[in-house]
């Protein structure tokens, strides 16, 4: 299968989660708007979600999947999946005994991470704070479950199986949607939804991980927990996981530090939250997509000493990911107002709070290519073990966000949290890219910085021309138009400027999309490139 197929498969099943994700959204801002409650819901998710990423997702797409690529690569007996089985049912209890602590004693000190780290702001307001403490108790243990989860689709993606990891995040989705659908039958109060939607998170995670656990045991690989040993294999997984963490979490830290300057401001952690949704489509099926591929395919032709390979991988996905990210953005800066109006602005989301919303969306837009170059370019880090340097970047990227956040929110408010973290971003990728240059890690191939500038230009011409054509759809994109009319106006002049771009992407040469999966086209049973 070549390299495009498995972004589209990953890619594909993120799109199906994400457009239900915005279903979920939507009805959630009809329901609670940017009230306490979904303050409260928002800044206690955002919690497990913080840990899930630093512990599990970027700890383990880092660290993990290099070292079991290199198991599985080794000559082993049945090519090394045997051993590849053993070091897995060592992490696997490694990893469950230290999630089972950190849950406990983060449950037994909730009030405390509410009050100094997860909404600072809410002190002031009882009912809020201790509806976030309540929330916040009730979905921690999410994180044991999707921590777990995300060590089986390590697995699972190493073995090349992109799509039932990817899926499996939909049913989070799905049963928030279920939740929110009874809660408006039954018509439960706004506190009794917010709660609601906390137990459907915890189901979400004990679903997903059935599924993913499933999975992996049709594969083989059957683990049973067992007491945990300091093993030297497992030395060196905490070795490069440390780091790792804070640089695959790295986004998620600048939010969660957003959310404690943003807690001062009523309604300011669910106008952020509602701007988020929308920027991570493109940056999930994107970014998610590439990032979820290019590290297990990298890890193993890096150690398979396949070096024409990897180069091809770092630059083909780096194009990949521009030329689907670049127009995206321009879409988003071009036509936010009508964006959010059409997915938000019904029932407690009035038209004041879907402006707020679409300004900071468009600022968002702007940090969005740089979102999806670090889950593009730490790769190229982690395959090679190295986790040191992208943490080193991504404490840097957090100062930038820390010191632009306090000094632009009592300003700008939710606008000066958003610039701080696309100027975050920026920072982060920036120094991502020109370190493996410099390092000889990412040879640029001819034309690269050529074929970048043209999309640049196809994506600017893109954008003015959207921003165009919604003015003159002004009539039908209004707020007291129909919804459906709004929605099929809007998709209409995406739907052009789709074209468009892609016809000005050939005139320009920005992308050849023959030639690009012509040179990475590799099929599984064919060997790999040799250097």
């Amino acid at each position: 299968m070549s390299l495009i197929k498995k972004f589209a498969s990953v890619g594909g099943a993120t799109m199906a989660s994400r457009i239900f994700g915005f279903v979920r959204e939507t009805m959630m801002a009809a329901a609670l708007g940017v009230g306490p409650v979904a303050d409260a819901f928002f800044a206690a998710f955002r919690f497990p979600n913080l840990f899930r990423r630093l512990f599990a997702e970027g700890a383990f797409n880092a660290a993990f999947v290099p070292l079991f690529a290199k198991e599985i690569e080794g000559d082993g007996e049945n090519g090394g999946m045997e051993a590849a089985r053993v070091f897995g049912q060592q992490v696997l209890s490694f990893l469950f005994t230290v999630l089972l602590i950190v849950t406990i004693a983060m449950q037994l000190s909730m009030p405390f991470l509410v009050r100094w780290v997860i909404a600072p702001g809410f002190v002031s307001d009882a009912a809020k704070f201790e509806l976030t403490v309540r929330l916040a108790l009730i979905m921690f243990p999410y994180l044991m479950c999707m921590s777990l989860a995300a060590f089986m689709s390590g697995i699972l993606n190493t073995l090349h199986k992109y799509f039932i990891a990817a899926i499996a995040p939909i049913f989070l989705n799905l049963i928030l949607i279920g939740v929110l659908l009874y809660g408006y039958q039954v018509g439960h109060t706004e506190v009794e939804t917010g709660i609601a939607l906390a137990w459907g998170v915890l189901a979400a995670g004990v679903v997903q991980l059935g599924l993913l656990t499933f999975a992996v045991y049709r594969e083989g690989m059957r683990f049973r927990i067992t007491v945990p040993k300091m093993t030297p294999k497992i030395k060196r997984l905490l070795i490069l996981a440390a780091p790792a963490a804070i640089a695959g979490g790295v986004t998620q830290i600048n939010l969660v530090i957003s959310q404690m300057i943003a807690s001062q401001k009523a309604g300011a952690i669910s106008v952020l939250q509602y701007a988020d949704r929308v920027y991570q489509l493109p940056l999930g099926v994107v970014g998610v997509a590439v990032s979820v591929v290019l590290l297990p395919e990298l890890a193993r032709a890096l150690k398979g000493n396949h070096g024409v390979e990897a180069a091809q991988l770092q630059n083909r996905s780096v194009e990949f990911a521009l030329f689907l990210t670049l127009p995206a953005a321009a879409a988003l800066i071009a036509v936010s107002p009508e964006i959010v109006r059409v997915l938000y602005e019904r029932g407690a989301f009035t038209v004041e709070i879907s402006q707020l919303v679409a300004s900071v969306l468009a600022i968002f837009a702007i940090g969005l290519p740089s979102f999806v170059l670090i889950k593009a370019l730490t790769p190229g880090y982690f395959a090679r073990e190295d986790t040191r340097t992208p943490m080193i970047f991504a404490g840097v990227s957090v100062a930038v966000n820390i010191v632009l956040a306090l000094t632009l929110f009592p300003i700008l408010f939710e606008r000066g949290s958003a610039i701080a973290e696309s100027a975050a971003g920026w920072t982060n990728a920036i120094l991502l890219f020109i370190v493996l240059v410099r390092r000889g890690h990412f040879p640029v191939d001819t034309g690269f910085f050529r074929r970048i500038i043209m999309l640049i230009l196809s994506s600017a011409l893109m954008g003015g021309a959207l921003w165009f054509a919604a003015r003159q759809a002004a009539p039908w994109l209004a707020s007291s138009s129909f919804v459906l009319v709004q929605a099929t106006a809007l998709a209409i002049i995406l739907g052009s400027a789709v074209l468009l771009y892609l016809g000005l992407t050939v005139v320009t040469g920005g992308a050849d999309m023959k030639a690009i999966k012509a040179s990475i086209k590799r099929k599984s049973k064919q060997p790999m490139i040799e250097d």
